[in-house]
């Protein structure tokens, strides 16, 4: 059995690696987002295998200590969620087109979903980390699924964790049925993606809007008096709770040109 502190330093980069895929993943939603754009991940989450776990895969496949991370691919694991099946095409592509992630292969279980009824997309990247002992290239999974697919493959792998893979025949029925009602769901929210990404469009706008005004008002401080500032305030107020995107956006166009006024009288 291996030292707890070395299964540390052999896990350690794989930590790194989940901390920064974490990071750069999180990058792309709030750069979609600050640009005013959809963005096809809406979550991203990862994680390091466990100990045990890892012990119970070698035992399962016939791994032996030293050819732990040649064969076992998935210690570190990243999973992302889609809102849509359409998205899932845009991430897969998305991570093809990256320079700092390479992809060894994939596997695509959405088209071909398993016996079980489990749905997602699988990629196996290489991904380099900088460690004190220099660069070190490892296998990272990533995962990509819809929060449809995510909820039942939640589920499925407690199950897993309880029967050790000898899950009951009339629970596998339930777990196949659930897992067509799955793609049922997501068909129909497909269906109504256009009406979906409008409504969260128009959102977004509106975020974007406000943080802007809102951004404007507190330059004025540096460039009005008191009075003034609160009379702005006092209007802003009056516009949001009229919830009127057209509205905002003249307030917004007004502002701008107050603003633009002050900016030129601190010049003289």
């Amino acid at each position: 059995m291996m030292e707890i502190q070395l299964w540390r330093e052999l896990l350690d980069p794989y930590q790194l690696a989940v901390d920064e895929l974490l990071l750069k993943f999180n990058h792309v939603i709030r750069e979609h987002r600050m640009k005013g754009k959809y963005s096809p991940i809406e979550e991203v989450d990862g994680r390091v295998k466990d100990i045990v776990s890892i012990l119970e895969k070698m035992n399962r496949k016939g791994v032996l200590m030293n050819e732990i991370e040649e064969k076992i691919e998935d210690l570190a694991g990243i999973r992302i969620t889609c809102q849509f099946v359409e998205d899932i095409d845009r991430v897969v592509n998305l991570i093809r087109g990256r320079t700092d992630m390479e992809v060894k292969y994939e596997k695509d279980y959405i088209r071909h979903a398993k016996i079980s009824g489990y749905r997602s997309y699988h990629m196996i990247i290489y991904y380099t980390v900088d460690t004190i002992d220099g660069p070190k290239k490892i296998h990272v999974e990533i995962q990509i699924r819809t929060m449809a697919m995510d909820f039942w493959a939640t589920i499925e792998h407690s199950l897993q964790y309880k029967y050790k893979e000898n899950i009951p025949q009339h629970v596998q029925q339930k777990l196949i049925d659930a897992s067509q009602a799955t793609v049922d769901l997501d068909r129909a929210m497909s269906d109504v993606r256009d009406e979906i990404l409008d409504a969260q469009n128009s959102h977004r706008n509106k975020e974007i809007l406000v943080r802007d005004i809102l951004s404007n008002i507190q330059n004025l401080y540096k460039l009005a008096n008191e009075r003034e500032i609160a009379k702005i305030q006092d209007e802003f107020y009056k516009v949001y709770v009229l919830d009127d995107l057209v509205q905002l956006q003249h307030f917004a166009k007004q502002l701008d040109i107050i603003s633009e006024g002050y900016r030129a009288q601190s010049i003289f």
